[in-house]
């Protein structure tokens, strides 16, 4: 029989940043939720911690850019519980020998900037700016509802892309964002700058059906690029304070054994705090973690590994301390360290890169994406110090050859260091201290499988009403009272929250009606 007394309206497994956005619009529409995490801080891959004495380094995401095109923040009052974000503009740079390019927040400037070093390049980009920006104010909306058939489809109808002549377009959308970003730029500049910006996602340049990745550059100048005041995980504790505030309860070191499950329905969970009993019951980990290993073995789903691809890991991040800021060759000055450094010589390295990946090996080669946010945010490190993250991709998380991580990642990082030095050199002189990410340390103490920083690929058979997978999709699991949330979900990943905030919708919405 059905308990009559619960503990929680909501449970909720795991504080990774879409998680906590799904608790917060709970809390604060009145319904009491208690949030279980397993580490001793919240914020899952968006967390910041002390791993060097005076350096707060990241543990995940860094850079916010798909949150600033939600309302989340502005909702939940984010700035109310200590969330202070700070504009990055230029928003990009990319030095190419001794010639730095940057992308501007404003796109006139951009233009003018892009003309002055490549003549045409700044007209080639706002004609491609022009032509995309309403598809990808289009694609914000659809990441913004839940994946569903219907609205999807009055996205399509009623926003900016109704404009679109669909028959000429379609044919740019499906093709591989590599070849649209050939379309429109001549510079093999400008095509390595877009093609790595698009590339983050995880596909490969080539991949049919990628267009989107590259299309929704525009947004990049309506919400800019921004950090949290002290670090990225300054985002998640301004969550769990908003939580705290209206009563939600939030849990630490309290891992999630078992999801309970009583008369077909989800209705609590067993952890290291022992049991509590919910109305319903929301995991935000992996959807691997909840459909493999978090339900009981007999409402688990038959070989529902292979229905989802997880695919073999993609990149790999090294956090360094410095004892003096970092100096490009390009421009030595704060400017390009402001903003997203891309450093990618061509969409050949691109290409080449992602070869080796498929070989089993890590790019020997790799192109990086650098950030130096200590430029703008001095409470990252000691005064006149530096953090650098050095993003780079490809990097498989199983190797061949019969290779492990724990023997080659040393050689590995020392490789990332040596590329950046191409750009920057004697930085190495300069380390204090350092963390790698690479794919098996992400599994490891992130739970993110096979070092996929997605969850699951981000290819078109897994997106929209197939993510994770069908009959998993909009938010819910078959099983009653258990739903979703997360980067497995739609739209995926990256610090973007809508998905948390997707999910509260149609809990709330079912909470509302009774129908739990």
């Amino acid at each position: 029989m059905r308990r009559c007394v619960v503990d929680f309206d909501v449970i909720v497994i795991g504080a990774g940043h879409n998680s906590l956005v799904c608790s917060a619009y709970l809390a604060q529409a009145g319904y009491t939720v208690g949030v279980f995490e397993r580490r001793d801080i919240v914020g899952g891959a968006v967390s910041t911690k002390e791993i060097i004495p005076g350096y707060q380094f990241d543990l995940g995401g860094s850079a916010h850019i798909l949150i600033r095109l939600t309302p989340i923040v502005e909702e939940l009052e984010l700035e109310r519980f200590g969330l202070d974000y700070i504009d990055l503009d230029p928003l990009f740079f990319a030095p190419f020998d001794d010639t730095p390019v940057y992308i501007h927040r404003d796109v006139d400037k951009t233009v003018h900037h892009l003309n002055e070093t490549f003549p045409g390049e700044g007209d080639n980009y706002r004609r491609f700016i022009d032509d995309w920006s309403g598809f990808a104010r289009t694609m914000r909306d659809m990441f913004l509802r839940s994946p569903s058939p219907f609205q999807l489809g009055k996205s399509l109808v009623l926003g900016e892309s109704s404009k679109l002549e669909w028959q000429d377009e379609l044919r740019t959308i499906m093709r591989p964002y590599g070849h649209v970003v050939g379309e429109y730029f001549d510079r093999p500049e400008m095509r390595a700058m877009l093609s790595w910006m698009a590339a983050q996602s995880g596909p490969p340049p080539t991949e049919p059906m990628t267009g989107p990745f590259v299309l929704w550059h525009p947004l990049y100048h309506e919400g800019g690029v921004a950090r949290p005041r002290g670090g990225s995980g300054m985002l998640t504790q301004a969550l769990r304070q908003h939580i705290e505030h209206h009563g939600g309860s939030v849990f630490t070191d309290a891992e999630v054994s078992d999801i309970l499950v009583e008369n077909g329905s989800a209705m609590g969970i067993r952890s290291t705090k022992g049991e509590a009993t919910a109305r319903a019951v929301l995991s935000g980990t992996h959807i691997l973690e909840t459909a493999t290993r978090l339900l009981p073995e007999e409402h688990r789903p038959r070989d529902f590994a292979k229905q989802v691809r997880v695919g073999n890991g993609f990149g790999a991040m090294l956090r360094l301390a410095l004892d003096e800021p970092v100096s490009y060759t390009a421009d030595p000055g704060v400017k390009a360290r402001t903003g997203l450094q891309l450093l990618c010589r061509s969409p050949e390295q691109l290409h080449r890169a992602y070869g080796e990946y498929l070989g089993g090996q890590p790019s020997s080669d790799p192109p990086l994406v650098a950030m130096t946010f200590s430029a703008a945010d001095p409470t990252l490190a000691p005064e006149g110090h530096e953090v650098l993250w050095l993003w780079g991709q490809y990097f498989p998380y199983e190797l061949a050859n019969g290779q492990s991580w724990d023997d080659i990642a040393d050689d590995v990082a020392n490789n990332l260091i040596d590329t950046f030095e191409t750009y920057a050199p004697g930085i190495r002189e300069h380390i204090v201290g350092q963390l790698f990410q690479h794919p098996a340390w992400l599994e490891k103490h992130l739970r993110l499988f096979r070092g996929n920083v997605m969850h699951v690929e981000m290819s078109i058979d897994q997106m929209f009403g197939n993510r994770p997978a069908m009959g998993w999709s909009q938010y819910k699991a078959p099983l009653d009272g258990l739903y979703l949330t997360g980067a497995s979900t739609h739209p995926g990943g990256g610090i973007m929250g809508a998905s948390g905030r997707n999910a509260a919708r149609v809990l709330l919405r079912d909470l509302d009606r009774h129908r739990i």
